[in-house]
């Protein structure tokens, strides 16, 4: 199967080639610059930097060299105009929703959403922004769900466990209709699979604990977005929350993104050999997989590793008896390192899991840059003492 193309301008900005080595002295990685605050010649210098403490370097709960470096490389992935990095992808998600909304404002959560943005979305509740979740993300249910002091559409795409994609555009235009904030979540396909700001989305929002940084290292998040609304993040939501990714963090996620482009090519070939796989597998009764739609969605440039598939058995003790069996997929809750991952929300009640709108015998596999052949041969052994 052919490999997805990066684009070559991605391809630049991953490996930092418009960086300017001179200005630190030839060195090919950025400097880490480790320090908490930086000192001025005078309290009016200090003071006119506070006032501009989203571009200038005060305290690094604000700016950082190194964090910033990040930022712009991020930015420039997105084609975004203004990137902010976070300590985490949930203080991203916090930072935004809480920079932006009001109460009394109401936010639309479009198709399968990560659980702990929608549990931040019950906490917010309380202090009155109200939200509403449209899981099957039919644009016209979306419509529907539209209230007069709708805010903002909050997207997956693909949607968090079932990894069903939206209809973008035509989101977007109903967005744009009605002069509501559009955020997307692009943490699975990366800027170098998706660009959803050349879409029209105001807002990207990524977990960089994911592919970007790669080697399940590092904690961090991102936003991008327009100058004004990632200046009202900063301040509402990013300096308030203390959200600040670390010097060190950040510049392992510089590092990470230079191996980024190879990663995603093997992680995209790797997961549709073991997708196709599971797909012919009698023990299996449907693959989630964007790849192996009916209608393969035309926005995305290529596929991560990360979906998942449902045993036509919905006993709990299936689902145990498969991922316990497993030996090359480590089970652990993250995704998009180096190591392959299996993890299932099957632990409780089947019911739960069906009002959440996913089958009880849900399996979830993040492949990783191991051999395709190795892992099938793992979820063969894994699924024959199904047949």
């Amino acid at each position: 199967m052919p490999l997805p193309a990066i684009d070559p301008l991605d391809l630049e900005i991953c490996l930092g080639s418009a960086d300017d080595y001179a200005a630190r002295g030839g060195a090919m990685s950025p400097p880490i610059v480790q320090s908490s605050l930086f000192a001025f010649p005078t309290l009016q210098a200090l003071s006119e930097a506070q006032a501009e403490e989203h571009r200038r370097f005060v305290y690094s709960r604000g700016q950082n060299p190194t964090v910033e470096a990040l930022e712009r490389q991020l930015a420039a992935l997105e084609r975004g105009s203004v990137a902010k990095a976070f300590g985490s992808g949930m203080a991203a998600v916090s930072a935004t929703i809480i920079g932006l909304l009001e109460g009394g404002d109401h936010i639309v959560f479009v198709n399968q959403t990560y659980g702990p943005t929608l549990q931040l979305a019950e906490l917010l509740s309380r202090f009155g922004v109200e939200h509403t979740v449209v899981a099957s993300g039919v644009p016209d249910e979306v419509a529907a769900a539209l209230r007069p002091n709708t805010r903002m559409l909050w997207m997956e795409s693909p949607g968090t466990m079932l990894f069903g994609t939206l209809d973008l555009r035509s989101l977007v235009d109903l967005a744009q209709s009605r002069d509501l904030l559009t955020c997307l979540d692009n943490s699975w396909a990366t800027p170098l699979f998706l660009k959803p700001i050349e879409l029209g989305i105001d807002l990207v929002v990524h977990a960089g604990s994911k592919y970007l940084a790669g080697h399940s290292d590092v904690l961090s998040g991102a936003v991008i977005g327009p100058e004004g609304l990632m200046e009202q993040i900063f301040y509402r939501g990013y300096m308030l929350l203390g959200a600040s990714l670390s010097p060190f963090d950040a510049w392992l996620q510089i590092r990470g993104l230079r191996t980024l482009p190879l990663r995603l090519q093997q992680h995209h070939e790797g997961g549709l050999r073991v997708a196709e796989f599971l797909a012919q597998h009698p023990a299996v009764e449907r693959v989630y997989h964007p790849g192996l739609a009916a209608i393969p969605p035309t926005e995305f440039r290529g596929y991560s590793g990360l979906f998942s598939f449902a045993l036509g058995s919905n006993r709990r003790e299936d689902v145990h008896s498969v991922v316990d069996a497993l030996r090359r997929f480590r089970i652990g809750v993250s995704w998009g390192g180096p190591e392959s991952l299996v993890y299932s929300p099957q632990s409780g009640d089947p019911e739960e899991l069906r009002a959440r709108g996913l089958p009880p015998g849900l399996i979830r596999l993040s492949v990783g840059l191991e051999s395709p052949p190795s892992l099938i041969e793992d979820l063969e052994q894994a699924l024959g003492g199904l047949r």
